[in-house]
């Protein structure tokens, strides 16, 4: 089974190296890698280009934004399935690529780990842990969602049911999986372990007034689904992250 990974990325000259390394270093070894950037300022072309052919495909140019960018590099893929792996996060470990082939049986569309936030100083330091669990039927209206970067789909899916929404500017992960999951029921697979180190300090959760933003977002993707949230399901998704914070 081919699998295509997206990394995005926009002045990532501190991080992606990290990324890149975690991605070429599995031992997994059928792997289209595909990067696309958005005319980066610093060294993160001349970073990706020192990697030569190692990088299946490069692309710098300007765009729309962040899901914009992932859009580009799911149009590029020709992977069996794809997982999208942010530029300043990386995978666990070097077996990571192999454990989610060997998961991922012929009657699964996706598949979903758990992730541990690290310190954007010292990535090292473990600062909470995402521990996603087995999905049950209606779990988004309890708040429940798994992490994105541990996301892995059938390219089959983004061309049944769509690719992200880019009007979305923090929330459109969320609706993405709102959509694939919730709505369209894909049959899913839980791979019980850490897949991904994600930096901590994502845009939606750095400040209160982003939070309040992101929130918002939220209630836009159940509203482009023309599906209908639970009376606390606005409340339940920020609540259920706090025992991420014990777990580490």
């Amino acid at each position: 089974m081919k699998i295509s990974i997206i990394t995005v990325s926009y002045n990532s000259a501190a991080t992606i190296r990290d990324t890149i390394d975690s991605v070429l270093g599995q031992d997994y070894k059928n792997v289209e890698f595909i990067i696309v950037d958005g005319k980066s300022t610093d060294e993160t072309a001349a970073i990706v280009q020192s990697y030569g052919t190692a990088i299946t495909t490069f692309i710098s140019e300007k765009d729309k934004g962040l899901y914009d960018a992932m859009n580009k590099g799911i149009a590029l893929a020709t992977g069996e399935v794809i997982g999208i792996l942010n530029s300043d996060d990386f995978y666990a470990h070097d077996q990571v690529l192999s454990k989610v082939a060997s998961a991922f049986h012929e009657n699964a569309d996706g598949l979903y780990a758990d992730l541990v936030y690290v310190s954007a100083e010292n990535p090292k330091k473990i600062v909470r842990t995402w521990k996603s669990g087995n999905y049950t039927e209606n779990a988004f209206l309890k708040g429940w969602m798994p992490p994105h970067p541990t996301f892995f789909v059938r390219r089959s899916v983004y061309e049944k049911y769509g690719r992200f929404t880019d009007q979305l500017k923090s929330a459109a992960d969320y609706e993405l999986m709102l959509r694939f999951i919730h709505k369209h029921k894909i049959p899913l697979v839980y791979l019980p372990e850490i897949t991904v180190h994600m930096r901590a300090g994502g845009k939606s959760n750095a400040s209160l007034k982003n939070r309040l933003k992101a929130n918002k977002e939220d209630r836009l993707a159940w509203k482009l689904n023309n599906l209908k949230p639970g009376t606390f399901t606005f409340l339940r998704k920020p609540l259920s992250k706090l025992a991420q914070f014990l777990r580490r």
